[in-house]
Parts: structure tokens; sequence; C-alpha cells
């Protein structure tokens, strides 16, 4: 664990308990700095949010313009979380900040109490635009002390955290609406017909103007290329850095978010090409694992997405880059043992990857538990006692594309073996 990481876990509550009245007080003790941020962009949804935050900053940025960004978890080290004006917040301004924190935030949560830090350094840091993920949900989420956003994005809703925020998918539209705010227009992603009902309810009720992928613009693949259209131009545009056919949903909408705030299309196209956001289809090259794939003449990838939704996404990535360049087949899973692993393997059901599932630090999923409810979908599946040993095997196996996918703190731990993985 991080040094910053571990001082929070040691002096704040680590609970989830969705509530605002905490984070109100603290940051009305901290002289409400989420009053003073540059223009916010506030991001909810269920899959590809971290994604749609990189594409609007890539674009931004390649436009000239300076920003903030607050995302979670992080990877490797808790300094991922907060970006001010491009960079990742360093060591000393962080803690003196959390300093200040300490100091008012009785029983503030450890997320709470990060997400007040965010807004403390960001309001003290120029900055042209602050983009602002949601950590879960939206309604009760530590965020939504934002009163007047810019601009309120959706991404893709689907069923997680379901302890928190229940299995009813109009109940979790609902939860994610809540950031939707009178006079501010909501891009929404494209949904279920069920989410976006939910999602037009709550947004008639706050007088919040809609704009909707599938409705009012559109992305796809076209060409090689991918193309943008909404009532009043078609774009162009080359494919997105990031790889997996979902990821022009995440960019279609990010370029909706740039045509609001009125970027140039040349600034589009930078940024669609010069994004990075890790573990998401990321191909590994360094570090050790890197390593030993390269060794083997095999491709090796890591995914962090952990539920149904992203499981369908990421088959698909797979199947289409299987269609055009056929190799065996191995998945490193891990996953959370609160997660539904059962929909996550469903997604695999058409696969001939063989499924290696590993245990990592937390409160994962035991291997060989994992291990039955992938053969229970039908795929074969062997318990292995780190990702190491998983991919030894899968590569003696001769798999020539190795995915490690199922969970961001698995994807955390192989990104951190190395300094030359760490994401900056």
């Amino acid at each position: 664990m991080d040094p910053i990481s571990a001082r929070l876990r040691a002096r704040h509550p680590q609970r989830i308990d969705l509530s605002l009245d905490r984070m109100r007080l603290l940051c009305a003790a901290l002289g409400d700095p989420q009053e003073r941020l540059p223009p916010v962009i506030h991001v909810a949804g269920t899959n590809g949010k971290g994604s749609t935050v990189a594409f609007i900053r890539a674009i931004a940025e390649a436009a000239g313009l300076t920003v903030h960004t607050y995302t979670s978890p992080h990877l490797v080290r808790f300094n991922e979380r907060i970006r001010l004006a491009g960079r990742l917040i360093e060591d000393a301004p962080l803690n003196a900040i959390l300093d200040r924190i300490e100091r008012v935030a009785g029983e503030a949560t450890v997320f709470e109490s990060t997400t007040a830090a965010a807004f403390l350094a960001m309001s003290e840091t120029p900055a042209d635009l602050a983009i602002v993920e949601v950590g879960l949900g939206g309604v009760l989420d530590a965020t939504n002390v934002i009163a007047r956003p810019l601009l309120s994005v959706i991404t893709p809703v689907d069923l997680d955290h379901a302890e928190f925020l229940g299995t009813s998918m109009r109940g979790i539209a609902v939860e994610k609406a809540g950031i939707l705010k009178p006079g501010a227009r909501g891009l929404i992603g494209r949904q279920s017909d069920e989410a976006m009902d939910a999602i037009t309810v709550a947004a008639e009720a706050v007088h919040s103007p809609l704009t909707v992928m599938g409705t009012d613009f559109d992305a796809f693949a076209e060409r090689g290329g991918m193309a943008f259209q909404d009532q009043e131009r078609f774009l162009d545009l080359p494919l997105p850095a990031l790889a997996g056919a979902h990821q022009i949903d995440n960019a279609g909408l990010a370029v909706a978010v740039a045509l609001e705030l009125d970027l140039p299309e040349d600034a589009i196209v930078e940024g669609l090409t010069a994004v990075r956001w890790p573990a998401r289809m990321q191909r590994l090259t360094a570090g050790p694992f890197g390593d030993m794939a390269r060794a083997a003449d095999a491709e090796l990838w890591l995914d962090g997405g952990h539920n149904p939704h992203a499981a369908r996404a990421l088959a698909e990535a797979l199947a289409q880059r299987q269609a055009k360049a056929p190799r065996p087949l191995a998945l490193i899973v891990g996953m959370l043992g609160n997660k539904d692993a059962g929909g996550f393997f469903d997604a695999f059901g058409n696969s001939t990857a063989h499924v290696f599932t590993v245990p990592f630090d937390g409160a994962a999923a035991e291997p060989e538990a994992l291990a039955a409810v992938a053969r229970g979908h039908g795929l074969g599946a062997t318990p292995m006692t780190s990702v190491k040993e998983a991919l030894s095997r899968a590569l003696t196996l001769e798999a020539g594309r190795v995915v490690i996918c199922g969970s961001l703190y698995l994807a955390g731990e192989v990104l951190g073996a190395s300094r030359e993985t760490w994401p900056d």
C-alpha cells in the first residue's frame, strides 16, 4: 500500500456510508472549496466513466485548456486520483492538504476526506476546467455537493455495487441521475430503455436539458476510423487510441462534451489519438509480466472491468481481435468476492479461452471458488496462486494472447510490480 493510502486508512473510517451530511459539514469547515472550482464537468455512470474523463481531458488539453481531474479508484498510488492542471498531485502538497483536512474531518470517511482534499487542491490551483468523476452512485456520492456543474455526463448504466445501489436497473439509473442539476445540460451515453426512462424523468424534475446518444448524436466505426454525427455536423475522426469497440461510445460521448464546450475539431482529433487510460484494454509490453510475454512472443493485455457489462465489452473486443488475428487465448481472472462472477464469465460463453483464476490483496474471491463459477459457465478453469504462476502456465501451454482481467485492484497489483508500468 502506498504511504498516502496508508495514512488515510489509519486516520479515517473506511466504511462506505452514502450520505451528504458529513461531506457538507466537512466542506463548510474548509470554506466550501467545491464552490471555488473552475467550471465543472461531473461524470457518473456504471462503466466507461474513467475512459470518458480521459477522453474529455485529452481533447480539452489539446485545445490548450488547463484541466483538473478527480477520479477513483487509483491503481498504484493515491496521487493518481488528483490531477492538477495536467499533473498528478505530488506527495508534499497532498500531505499538507491532508493535514488541513484532518484538523476538521470529524467522522468523515476515507472517500469523503479524499474528495474534500481534491476539491481543496483544485480550488487553490488555477485551471480552465475541472472534471470530477462520481465514486459510487450519484445522489448521495460525496462529489454531489457540487451544486452548479457546467455539464453533467452519464455514461452507460448497468448493474454493479448491488449491496449499495440495489438490483433494479431503474433504481440504479435514478441514483446516477442524481448528478443532474437545474439549468446544467446533461450529456447521456447509450442506455437501455429502462435506464433512459428513469434518467429522463429525473432530468424533467430538475429542469436539466438532455443531449442523448442514439437520439441527438451518435458515434460509430466507419472505414477504419470513427464517425460522429449530430443534428448539425458529421465528423470523420480517427479511431480512439483506447482499444475496444466500446471505446467508440465513450469517445463519442466525450466528443459531444467537447462540442458543447466549442472546442475545435483539430483538438478533438488530437485528443482521441493522444489519450491514455491505464488498465482499460492496455497492452503490457514493459515490466516483469510484459517481459515474460515478450519472451514467449505472446500478447499480454490488462483490463480492470469487473461487472457483466464490462465483461461483455471485453469479450467483444477480444472476439474482434481473434477474428482478425487468431491466437490461443487465456484469461487470468481475479475478482472481488462481492462481484457477479457468474455474469462476468457468462460474457465469455462462446470463447475458447482457458481461465486461470488468481488471488490478490484484499477481499478477493478464492481462486478455487472462482474457477468453479467459470466451469459452471462452460469454460475450462484452473486455480493458481499468483499472476506470475498463471502467466507462466498460460505461456507454457502456448497461449499467444493473454488477458489479465476482473478487477482494478488486480490491475493495480500488476502495474505496481514495476516502476516502468506505474500510471503517470
